[in-house]
């Protein structure tokens, strides 16, 4: 149940705080005071739609914050669940649950589970068939709930091995256009002949063919400058210096630090020689090399950064040929277990068709039985149920559509394409009415769910939300006295101005200020008279 409300620059709304309780919590008050915005915001924070025109004029940001007590639910925190929303002018949202940052389509999710609202354009659930499968199902109750589970493990199971058929190629002609597909692309690999390193080596003689000119030359005068008279020089003075050596130590560490030079001259004089010898420009070569090195480029663009990856690459794509080649006889069990599965599905989801077929027409005749007592006399839900031969679904092969027929003589239509919103309200209050035992939702939102009726219809309306705020928290906005009447908790919705600026003000009614503002919305007036008649609805509530 929803504790506390709280909204801040919503239109006229500053800074409202609305400590609210189970059961029924009716809301009246003047209008224009700000009763609608109240619910609207209900809608911003379960994820509605918000407009920037909305944020009260001169500031920057709305904000509505709500905290609901649910001592067993999963998501609350010591019973709490505290939610956000924080809209600003540039359209920036902010929402958060339990103090995480979330997006407003998770928002959405998240509150869907805890709140409805319905008034005359909020009655989404009831446009959406998905829905209407859902209702139907909560009205059967626990017979088809066995069934279903029994249904989705093997749905679940009818999922996985049409993924794992789909891996596995188990489609002939996707199986083989994968297969030429990876022999193509080995043998383009394996026709390469690649070796590990061998782009370096190409790389480094291709620049050396590029550089040929210049290196030839520099070689060339590199082998001058050193030339035989430089070894021949420092072959002479080796020869003076080994006449003295023993003399000195100092003379022969010269004399042997000399020799290693002469030594390692000779060994660079002649790889000199040889780098000059193997330099030559080679045209055909050049081409080859050029050739090479643009099929490892248009391999690698393919297969891997580097010779190492695309080999690598050719090792797991033969892995997979051999894999796929070697899959028919499992993909004869897969398919085998698929169509056991069907037919396990199909048995299953039969015995549902004929629950809900069943059950359907109960259903009709309760929410139409409600319906007339709701002065829709000439209302008649039927509920459709179309069993589909091709498909199966999360919940069966069942598509289910509430249907009406709102006149006499006239043909019965999708509820969506028919209904106004004042009679989508009651409708849902009729559902609801119907399901009250077995639906889930813990908070329903009905905003002026009495336009356009009065009298029995309005003792009739009051009589439903009493029965329905027994299993759930119930919110609503109401003009009639009858409403007002049979509320667990009354609140007034006011405005003042302050400072040249119009608040809405919203204050709990004890049991006097509740007779008295029954009174005031049966007939405009509080008297005598008026005070007799709203004590009179007022113990009819406690009868």
């Amino acid at each position: 149940m929803i504790s506390t409300l709280h909204i801040k620059n919503i239109g006229i709304i500053g800074d409202l705080n609305i400590d609210l309780n189970e059961g029924l919590n009716v809301l009246t008050g003047e209008t224009g005071a700000g009763k609608t915005l109240i619910i609207d915001s209900l809608g911003i924070i379960s994820g509605g739609r918000f407009s920037k025109e909305m944020i009260r004029k001169g500031e920057t940001n709305s904000f509505v914050e709500i905290c609901m007590y649910e001592p067993e639910d999963e998501n609350s925190i010591d019973g709490n669940i505290i939610v956000s929303r924080e809209i600003n002018l540039n359209g920036k949202n902010m929402c958060k649950i339990n103090g995480r940052m979330v997006t407003v389509n998770e928002l959405k999710g998240f509150m869907s589970k805890y709140i409805e609202i319905h008034g005359q354009n909020d009655n989404q659930s009831l446009l959406d068939n998905r829905f209407h499968l859902k209702y139907l199902d909560g009205y059967v109750g626990k017979e088809l709930n066995n069934i279903k589970n029994k249904y989705k493990e093997k749905y679940q199971r009818y999922l996985e091995i049409k993924k794992e058929l789909k891996a596995n190629y188990g489609d002939e002609k996707e199986r083989e256009r994968k297969l030429d597909l990876l022999k193509y692309q080995v043998n383009e690999i394996k026709e390469a002949n690649l070796k590990e390193n061998e782009e370096e080596k190409l790389e480094e003689k291709r620049k050396i063919m590029l550089n040929s000119e210049k290196i030839s030359k520099n070689l060339n005068e590199a082998d001058i400058a050193i030339g035989e008279s430089s070894i021949d020089s420092l072959n002479t003075a080796i020869r003076a210096l080994e006449k003295i050596e023993n003399i000195d130590n100092v003379y022969e560490k010269i004399s042997s630090d000399l020799k290693n030079i002469y030594y390692e001259l000779q060994e660079i004089s002649r790889d000199i020689s040889n780098y000059k010898e193997d330099i030559y420009f080679n045209e055909e070569e050049r081409n080859e090399i050029e050739e090479r090195l643009d099929l490892i480029y248009s391999l690698k663009r393919k297969y891997g950064n580097d010779i190492k990856e695309i080999i690598a690459y050719k090792n797991e794509i033969q892995e997979e040929i051999e894999h796929i080649e070697n899959l028919d006889e499992y993909n004869v069990k897969l398919k085998k277990e698929l169509k056991e599965t069907k037919e396990q599905m199909t048995v299953l989801a039969k015995a549902m068709n004929q629950l809900r077929n069943e059950y359907g027409k109960k259903l009709s005749n309760n929410i139409n039985e409600v319906l007339e007592e709701l002065e829709m006399k000439n209302a008649k839900i039927n509920v459709h149920i179309n069993y589909n031969e091709e498909e199966f679904f999360e919940n069966g092969k069942d598509e289910v559509e509430f249907y009406i027929r709102t006149n006499l003589g006239e043909d019965e239509k999708p509820l969506s394409k028919i209904a106004s919103g004042g009679e989508m309200s009651r409708i849902m209050l009729a559902i609801k009415k119907v399901l009250a035992d077995t639906d889930k939702m813990p908070i329903l939102i009905f905003d002026e769910i009495d336009t356009g009726i009065s009298g029995k219809a309005a003792n009739a309306v009051a009589e439903k939300l009493n029965k329905i705020s027994k299993n759930h928290q119930v919110l609503c906005i109401s003009h009639l006295p009858s409403i007002a009447a049979i509320a667990d908790y009354n609140y007034f919705i006011s405005k003042k101005v302050v400072e040249d600026r119009t608040n809405t003000n919203i204050k709990l009614l004890n049991e006097k200020e509740t007779i008295e503002e029954i009174a005031r919305i049966s007939s405009g007036e509080i008297n005598e008279a008026t005070i007799k008649y709203a004590r009179q609805l007022r113990d009819k509530r406690a009868s």
